[in-house]
C-alpha cells in the first residue's frame, strides 16, 4: 500500500530546500508516497485537493487518470521515475482518448513534474478542459503520436520539459483535434524552456489564441514551430513567439491528411493572425518541401490567409531555400522589419 503522510506548512518549508517540494501548488496538504511496485493510480484516487502524490524511483506500468483539482504528481527525478504502458491498456483512459500515459480530465490546477512518460500509443501526457495546468521537468519520449498535448484548456504552463522521438508533435496545444471549431482563447498559456528533438514537429499551436512560445530549443525535427489556423472563427492568432533557438530541423516527414510533406522548416505560420515573431535564432533549416526555410508564411490548406503578423528582429542564417520565405501570396498586412538574414523570398524581407 502507498504511504500517506500529513504535511504541515512548516514541514513544506523545510523540505523545499531539498527540491522535492519546490512547486507552490500546495500550502498545506497530505503526501501520498508511491514506491516501486505500487499503484500511482491508487494514490491519485486517494488524493484530495491540496495533496501531493510523490512517486519514488522505479518503472511503473499503466495509464494514470487525474480528475481531482489542486493535486500535484511529482517524481523524484525524470530519469528515475518512469511511466510505461501496461501489457493490456485500458479501453479508454482519458476523455475518449485511449493509450494515454498521464491524463488530466477536467481537473484544474494540476501539476505534473519530474518524471518520464514513454512508449504510449497516443499521448505521453494529455489534458483536456483544464485551467492552470502545469507540466514541468517531464520527459515525454517515444510516444507514437504526441509527447505532451493540451486541448480546450486555459492558462497552462508547459515549461522545461524534454519531448523527443514522438511520432507527431513534441508539444501540441490545440482547441480540439476531434471536431471543427473556432480558436480557443487560452488566456495566456505559456510554452517555455522546453527541449524538443526528433519529433515530427517540435511545437504545434493549432487553432488557439493568446499564447506565448518562448525560449525553447527546437532541433532535429521535420518542422520546428508551427502556428496553424483554418477557416473557423475566431481565427487562430495573438501568438507571441520569442527568444527561441530553432536549428537544423531537417528530418523528412511524409504528407498527412492535414499537411503536405515537411522537411527543413524552422518556424511556419499558416492561417494565423496578429502574431509576433521576435528575437528568435533560426539557423540551418534546409529542405525541399513547400514549407522549407527559416521563417515561412504558408497558405492555409483551406485558403485562410495569414494576416497582420509581425516578423521582426530575428537572427536567421543558413536556411534554405530562404531565411525568410513569404509563400502566402494572399497574405494581408504581414510585415518584416529589422531581421538579420541573407536570403528572402521575395527579396527585400531581410
Amino acid at each position: 500500500m502507498m504511504k500517506r503522510v500529513a504535511v504541515t506548512a512548516a514541514c513544506l518549508a523545510g523540505t523545499a530546500a531539498t527540491g522535492l517540494f519546490a512547486s507552490p501548488a500546495n500550502a498545506v496538504g497530505e503526501t501520498h508516497i508511491v514506491r516501486s511496485g505500487q499503484s500511482i493510480q491508487a494514490a491519485v484516487d486517494a488524493a484530495r485537493p491540496g495533496d501531493t502524490v510523490l512517486v519514488m524511483p522505479g518503472t511503473y506500468e499503466g495509464s494514470v487518470r487525474v480528475t481531482t483539482s489542486d493535486v500535484t504528481i511529482r517524481g523524484t527525478d525524470a530519469d528515475a521515475t518512469v511511466l510505461t504502458p501496461a501489457a493490456q491498456p485500458a479501453a479508454e483512459t482519458c476523455a475518449a482518448q485511449t493509450d494515454v500515459g498521464m491524463c488530466v480530465a477536467g481537473a484544474d490546477r494540476v501539476r505534473i513534474e519530474s518524471l518520464t512518460v514513454t512508449g504510449f500509443a497516443r499521448y505521453g501526457v494529455f489534458a483536456s478542459d483544464t485551467d492552470e495546468l502545469a507540466v514541468r521537468h517531464v520527459h515525454a519520449t517515444q510516444n507514437a503520436q504526441y509527447g505532451i498535448g493540451v486541448e480546450m484548456s486555459t492558462r497552462s504552463r508547459l515549461t522545461e520539459n524534454h519531448a523527443t522521438g514522438n511520432g507527431q508533435a513534441g508539444i501540441l496545444l490545440a482547441n480540439t483535434v476531434a471536431e471543427e471549431s473556432g480558436a480557443t482563447d487560452t488566456r495566456g498559456t505559456e510554452i517555455s524552456g522546453n527541449y524538443l528533438n526528433q519529433n515530427h514537429q517540435g511545437v504545434v499551436v493549432r487553432r488557439v489564441r493568446n499564447v506565448t512560445v518562448e525560449s525553447n530549443q527546437v532541433t532535429g525535427n521535420c518542422a520546428g514551430v508551427m502556428l496553424v489556423g483554418d477557416e473557423n472563427t475566431p481565427q487562430a492568432g495573438d501568438i507571441r513567439v520569442t527568444n527561441n533557438t530553432v536549428t537544423a530541423n531537417n528530418a523528412s516527414c511524409a504528407a498527412t491528411d492535414r499537411l503536405p510533406a515537411v522537411q527543413g522548416a524552422g518556424i511556419v505560420l499558416t492561417g494565423v493572425a496578429n502574431s509576433t515573431l521576435t528575437h528568435n535564432t533560426v539557423n540551418d533549416n534546409v529542405g525541399a518541401s513547400t514549407m522549407s526555410g527559416g521563417i515561412v508564411l504558408f497558405p492555409s490548406i483551406v485558403g485562410t490567409p495569414n494576416r497582420d503578423n509581425t516578423v521582426q528582429a530575428n537572427n536567421l542564417r543558413g536556411n534554405g531555400p530562404a531565411d525568410l520565405a513569404d509563400n502566402d501570396t494572399a497574405g494581408v498586412n504581414n510585415t518584416f522589419n529589422s531581421n538579420t538574414c541573407q536570403v528572402s523570398v521575395p527579396a527585400g524581407r531581410c
